[in-house]
């Protein structure tokens, strides 16, 4: 059975290593399709692709769009991030590409931000954040993650992101991006397929059905996502299968990917989960504003 992963990193954005790099450690894992879906940008496609040629596997152009949502949690509003990864989309159509060139500016306002935050306490500059970074990379918190370890003091980004970065901790700034439900029209627009990445990874243990935002869900369905990223290592059992339900009561496409970031970034590993061939057939149905090279 062939397997696909649907989710993956390059050093053009937050990813340790280079598109033909990723490509050489998927072929080594033995996978047989591999989507690279850097943030908010499609620079390491051409690459991807040549390298994905080179070594007999399928490659499939995305993007991980940063978007934030409102929902309503009681009695008041809350902002959440949502990644949307956007398969199949035309890199060409304006409207999109501009609002990924405005959310690339809005990560580096972020990310600066964040390192004046912890300039107070660290012996961070923010000129250290950017050798971290490889050329043309868009910046987010690995960067940071990135300094500190060079830094010494954290061992490296998953203690980072546990520890200083964590988004309920004092340096944590939310990032200003695209509404979700814009994100989804531009994608569909562009004749991409949006799928929600890793969704409610936040949900604990013992949530229940009740606990989970369906309206807010329905909502988005009604505005054209098209799936949920379901098998993926951070979100929880309990969100699975209530995500698989949502699906299948919509016949919505669910899929599953690694969300690889290199050897030496997450601990995420290629092919650690996949997509089923009948779910990736559908992504290549809808998807119209790019080919998949299989």
């Amino acid at each position: 059975m062939a397997i696909i992963d649907l989710h993956s990193h390059s050093n053009r954005s937050d990813g340790k290593e280079s598109p033909t790099e990723v490509f050489e450690h998927a072929a080594a894992a033995g996978v047989n399709v591999l989507a690279l879906t850097d943030h908010d940008t499609t620079t390491g496609w051409a690459e991807g692709a040549e390298a994905a040629a080179r070594l007999g596997i399928g490659f499939v152009p995305g993007i991980e769009v940063t978007t934030r949502a409102k929902v309503r949690v009681g009695e008041r509003d809350r902002f959440i991030s949502v990644h949307m990864l956007a398969y199949l989309p035309d890199p060409q159509y304006k409207p999109l590409a501009d609002e990924l060139h405005d959310t690339v500016g809005s990560r580096e306002i972020r990310a600066m931000g964040i390192t004046d935050k912890l300039a107070k306490d660290f012996p961070i500059t923010w000129d250290l954040v950017l050798e971290m970074l490889e050329d043309g990379a868009t910046i987010g918190r690995p960067a940071i993650a990135d300094a500190l370890v060079k830094l010494g003091v954290v061992a490296d980004r998953a203690e980072a992101f546990r520890g200083v970065l964590d988004k309920h901790g004092p340096y944590y700034i939310a990032t200003d991006t695209t509404d979700t439900f814009d994100a989804i029209k531009l994608i569909r627009e562009s004749g991409g397929v949006p799928i929600i990445a890793h969704p409610l990874t936040d949900v604990g243990a013992n949530a229940s059905r009740g606990d989970l935002p369906e309206e807010h869900f329905e909502k988005l369905i009604d505005a054209g996502l098209m799936g949920f990223e379901v098998y993926h290592r951070e979100v929880p059992e309990v969100a699975r299968e209530w995500l698989l339900m949502l699906a299948r009561k919509h016949d919505l496409i669910h899929t599953g990917s690694s969300d690889y970031h290199g050897v030496h970034g997450k601990p995420n590993r290629l092919g650690e989960n996949t997509t089923a061939p009948e779910m990736f057939e559908r992504i290549l149905a809808a998807g119209t504003g790019s080919k998949a090279i299989l």
